[in-house]
């Protein structure tokens, strides 16, 4: 097999093209820009392009297929001479399914929670030594790549992402799996610059319960109030099984969780960790896997890479960091790290970075997503604003967007006087963003503020 991908730096598509060597497929590939760490990962492979940019002369008649990335555009000199040899194009999760339509496929789906609840199952798996094809929008610790292709195993984990499959696919990744069974976390209005309106991002994931295979099955939250009415919608069309919360208390070390009369010590901490983790439990029955031996497994599990990370630990203060941006992330964040610290100064800064985040007509749903916290404070950078094309955003405005007592800053050195000043004795500081507030450093910002404070 020759495969070749048009954009092989993706985040997504570097992982996939390493997955396809591992498995021998002879792959090559082009970008415009490649960026760490998929360079060194690439490299390493030894599938690493020679030069950067596009060459047509690299499409020939001997390759098998053509992998297609968002990062490519429509008029991509690569992908046109491709179309005129007739070579097959595939969108990135188009030949996933390619890879795994004769496996029994397992779809993680959800505005929220997605990584967390496919590294829990991944986690069990591995716990329990079974062999699972995946694939993880994320960077999870312990693994080098984050998509496994094989012939011998019978499962495929897919992280099912709602964007777009391609330049030239509008439809969302998720719609192309066609799981034997699907999990929906919640649905919170996401893409508003691909789902201009909720109803219409609330029908993506009517059209992915759609596709779920003929006797398949449909894991869903039902706490979140618009997938309860879309998951009763399929009762009697497909199998279909609600979670919600479990009972638990909060310890020392994370959470005990109570499930069919026993107790669970869990590292993990919030409801919305521990609803996650039923739902993963659910997967797992799919799988064969008993809800006890989930539930011993899972005790070891610390969290997803991004997802309530521990930067620092000194005494009574605690740094984490969070990949949350969206509102109803912020708002679970936020809560579960206030509940499990309820006597510390839980203070919470966040980052506007992603494009929905910045335009103003979603800016009102961010409306009291920080209440949780002690101290709030919310940065945003006018270039980055600038740079997305969107109309100029105000500190009144933000501020008025979040209500309550949040501080906004449009500058990161701002960000820094603001956390330096505080006395970091008996607190939390969360830094929640899909960026870095423009180059803070999490690790020397978490030593800088433990020096002097007692142990």
């Amino acid at each position: 097999m020759n495969v070749h991908f048009i954009a092989i730096g993706g985040s997504a598509m570097h992982n996939l093209a390493i997955a396809l060597s591992r498995k021998g497929v002879h792959v090559t590939g082009s970008d415009d820009e490649i960026f760490e760490p998929s360079r060194t990962r690439l490299e390493k492979q030894g599938i690493l392009p020679e030069s950067i940019g596009w060459f047509p002369e690299k499409i020939t008649s001997g390759l098998d297929a053509v992998i297609l990335g968002m990062h490519a555009r429509e008029d991509n000199p690569e992908l046109l001479k491709a179309k005129e040899l007739q070579i097959p194009i595939f969108s990135y999760p188009e030949y996933l399914y390619e890879q795994s339509k004769n496996k029994y496929r397992i779809v993680i789906g959800g505005s929220h929670g997605k990584t967390t609840i496919t590294s829990m199952l991944l986690h069990v798996v591995n716990a329990l030594d079974l062999n699972v094809d995946y694939m993880v929008g994320a960077q999870l610790e312990g693994y080098d790549c984050m998509v496994k292709l094989s012939e011998e195993a019978q499962y495929m984990i897919l992280e099912g992402d709602e964007y777009l499959s391609s330049p030239i696919d509008r439809r969302p990744k998720f719609h192309l799996y066609k799981p034997n069974t699907a999990l929906i976390s919640g649905i919170a209005w996401d893409h508003i610059n691909v789902f201009p309106t909720w109803e219409n991002y609330v029908d993506q994931f009517r059209i992915f319960c759609e596709v779920i295979e003929p006797n398949g099955k449909l894991i869903y939250n039902s706490e979140d109030a618009t997938l309860k009415s879309l998951g009763e919608e399929f009762e009697g069309k497909l199998e279909t099984k609600a979670y919600k919360t479990p009972q638990y208390r909060i310890s020392d070390s994370g959470t005990i969780m109570t499930y069919d009369g026993k107790e669970y010590e869990l590292q993990i901490f919030g409801a919305h960790n521990l609803q996650n983790l039923v739902g993963a439990m659910y997967l797992a029955e799919s799988m064969n896997i008993s809800n006890h031996d989930f539930l011993q497994a899972i005790r070891t599990f610390k969290g997803a890479g991004k997802r309530l990370q521990k930067v620092v630990e000194k005494g009574s203060f605690t740094l984490f960091k969070d990949f949350a941006h969206s509102p109803s992330k912020l708002k679970a964040t936020t809560s579960a790290v206030k509940e499990q610290y309820p006597s510390r100064n839980v203070v919470a800064c966040m980052e506007l970075h992603t494009f929905s985040s910045l335009r103003k007509e979603f800016l009102p749903l961010y409306d009291g997503a920080m209440n949780a916290a002690d101290e709030a404070l919310v940065y945003f950078s006018p270039e980055v604003v600038a740079h997305k094309k969107l109309a100029p955003l105000s500190i009144e405005e933000v501020q008025s967007a979040f209500g309550g007592r949040v501080k906004v800053v449009n500058n990161t050195e701002e960000v820094l006087e603001f956390i330096r000043e505080k006395n970091w004795n008996n607190s939390v500081l969360l830094m929640m963003s899909s960026g870095n507030f423009d180059g803070i450093d999490y690790d020397q910002l978490g030593e800088e503020l433990t020096l002097g404070l007692s142990e």
